[in-house]
């Protein structure tokens, strides 16, 4: 049985076909050497380098493979190839997910080893090809109708079609080349150009965001028209003017009539014909003049392209060239409105809308930051403030000091810086701050407790006086009489000669004292004093005739 099975063994093995060492593993064939994918537009193509040239009848085939495939699959046209390149651009691939190739050489039931190209975004990888260009001729201009790169279904570029701009190079077809280069939308024109005259051309598409730069279309040329009889208007230019444009333009002839269109700007980045899309500007349809005012208001914020005609009877100028207008740099910037009122040593700004001419306010849709400029009456030492609020304090001003205000609207961008002029002047006077109302506070207060002290002083002081010098009670009669007009002026005047007067101080009739009396007063004093002195309690209770009597017998 054994011996059975071992015969059976030998007789398979022996029976089994021999493959050479090519065949399994491609040891005779060398891989495909330089290999590499070019990709232009939509066209696909794998290119490769023979390894040996000496080795006939060699075939090549590619596979490739997605992140979504297990498996590796043959890639379509690119079979069986003889030569060294294969076209694959009937695959429906996502030009932005990764995608593997491989590639190898075949001949018979030989392979060799899989040349394998790294995994890469067809996207990432893909050049811009040649636009294709249609030139249409005018007198002193050329319209340029360009076709985007690649095919109207195109894949790649599906997202890019009108972020591609147009580098063009424009020479007059003559012995000395003098090249023009330009940057044109499909549909645009070269100006400038002069009567029957052959220019050659030719254009390339860019990605600037990208910094991708297609490749040059071939060389076009055509001949200029013979020069129209009515030229068309130059120099377009157009200003921002309070609350209207000015659109003007340069004229040399005369009697003849303007009309202005419009048209949106982002037209000219869409492929087609928009000639039916441009609209007359109102006010500026059979103008005399060289110029037209038309309201802000019927371009929103936004790009548009602007265009003037002449007319003269029945004869039309072709249109001039097309002049952008781009709102937000050409709009006018109007002063704002200011407002303010007083707050103790502070002022309260209010910045309002400006006013259009019918005072109404006027919304402007731009971030606006605001430039105040203050001084003091009095002097022309001025100070700068920046606010980006329409409600703000000016504090620590002097009190009771006349301040004066004026501000204007900034907007500041990217793009461009503008402003506005400056509004009209408003001054206010500050109220006391809070020192100056302290000491008022102060001097109210002293004034109120030091008045009625003053008062009450006077008061008193000529309460004395009028006590000591105006008594209200007058004294008796008897002292009375020493007062009188004569005895004060002696008492107050001093005499040249001092007198002495004797005197007898009679206590009782057994005893007599003699008192010597010094006196400034005269003779008629001394009779007064003796005449009075009988009247004192120092005498006698004695009658008057024994006194006297006695007095003279003293003498």
């Amino acid at each position: 049985m054994l011996a059975l099975l071992g015969t059976a063994a030998l007789v398979l093995v022996a029976g089994a076909p021999w493959v050479s060492p090519a065949a399994a593993g491609g040891k005779n064939l060398t891989s495909p050497q330089n290999v590499e994918v070019c990709i232009i537009d939509d066209a696909f193509t794998l290119k490769w380098d023979r390894s040996d040239e000496s080795v006939s009848n060699v075939t090549f085939s590619a596979d490739y493979q997605t992140p979504k495939m297990r498996n590796w699959e043959k890639l379509p046209g690119c079979q069986y190839i003889t030569g060294t390149m294969c076209n694959f651009s009937s695959v429906k691939l996502n030009v932005f997910e990764k995608i593997k190739l491989r590639v190898r050489a075949e001949k018979g039931n030989e392979t060799s080893p899989w040349h394998e190209v790294g995994s890469f975004v067809p996207y990432r990888k893909a050049q811009i090809g040649p636009p294709e260009a249609r030139l249409k001729a005018e007198d002193k201009a050329i319209i340029v109708d360009i076709s985007p790169p690649g095919t109207k279904d195109s894949l790649m570029w599906a997202t890019d079609r009108s972020a591609f701009t147009y580098r063009l190079v424009i020479w007059e077809n003559s012995a000395s080349v003098d090249e023009r280069t330009e940057t044109v939308y499909p549909g645009g024109k070269i100006y400038k150009l002069s009567p029957e005259t052959t220019y050659c051309l030719k254009v390339k598409a860019e990605l600037r965001l990208q910094r991708r730069v297609g490749s040059y279309s071939p060389v076009y040329c055509i001949n200029t028209t013979v020069e129209n009889k009515l030229p068309p208007p130059e120099n377009i230019e157009v200003d921002a003017k309070n609350q209207s444009y000015v659109l003007k333009w340069d004229y040399t002839y005369e009697n003849v009539t303007f009309q202005a269109q419009w048209l949106y700007a982002y037209f000219k980045k869409i492929l087609g014909n928009h000639s039916d899309k441009w609209k007359q500007i109102p006010g500026c349809r059979n103008v005399k003049t060289t110029q037209c005012v038309f309201p802000q208001k019927v371009f929103p914020e936004g790009t548009y392209l602007l265009r003037v005609q002449a007319s003269n009877g029945n004869k039309t100028s072709f249109w001039s060239e097309e002049k952008a207008l781009d709102t937000e740099i050409k709009t006018a910037i109007l002063p704002p409105v200011i407002s303010m009122k007083s707050i103790s040593n502070s002022l309260q700004i209010y910045i309002g809308a400006p006013k259009d001419t019918e005072n109404k306010s006027v919304s402007q849709a731009y971030v606006l930051t605001y430039e105040i400029i203050f001084w003091k009456n009095t002097s022309n030492a001025e100070r700068k403030i920046l606010q980006k609020k329409g409600d703000f304090v000016i504090p620590d001003l002097h009190p009771l000091t006349v301040y004066c205000v004026k501000a204007r609207a900034l907007v500041e961008g990217e793009r461009w810086n503008k402003s506005s002029v400056f509004s009209d002047t408003v001054c206010e006077k500050t109220k006391p701050g809070n020192t100056s109302i302290a000491w008022l506070i102060s001097g109210v207060c002293t004034v109120v407790f030091f008045i009625p002290a003053v008062i009450y002083v006077v008061k008193h002081l000529l309460g004395y006086i009028k006590y000591v010098f105006f008594p209200s009670c007058k004294p008796p009669p008897s002292i009375d009489q020493y007062f009188s007009e004569q005895s004060l002026k002696n008492l107050l005047l001093s005499t040249s000669e001092e007198q002495t007067e004797r005197c007898f101080i009679i206590e009782n009739t057994d005893a007599l004292v003699t008192v010597e009396e010094t006196n400034q007063v005269g003779e008629d004093h001394k009779k007064y004093s003796s005449q009075t002195s009988r009247d004192s309690g120092n005498y006698s209770n004695e009658d008057e005739n024994s006194g006297g009597k006695t007095s003279e017998e003293l003498v």
